[in-house]
């Protein structure tokens, strides 16, 4: 049996086989299930007004996760210092 599957959006369906051609759902539900637990452990609650900023911060850990943490650090220190201050994020805890 042969699924098929959508080159352009790469997607299975579950109906038939759940992975075919090198296209799967394991990364998304590996996200999700990170920032879900990101949000009880972590953050407790993710205000709608922040949910972009939390799914970006989670969607760089999920493709960052295999590197080492001093690559980590450097990485998003290096970017940090370089962009200056954020406008969007300066100040939020007085609002």
């Amino acid at each position: 049996m042969n699924c098929t599957i959508d080159l352009d959006a790469r997607r299975v369906n579950h109906s038939i086989c759940f992975w075919d051609d090198g296209a799967c759902t394991n990364w998304a539900e590996s996200y999700f299930s990170r920032l879900r637990r990101a949000e009880v452990g972590v953050h407790h609650h993710i205000s709608g007004k922040y949910l972009q900023a939390y799914a970006s911060e989670m969607a760089w850990r999920e493709d960052h996760r295999r590197q080492s943490n001093g690559a980590q650090f450097s990485a998003v220190a290096s970017k940090a210092l370089a962009l200056g201050k954020s406008k969007a994020w300066r100040g939020y805890w007085q609002r």
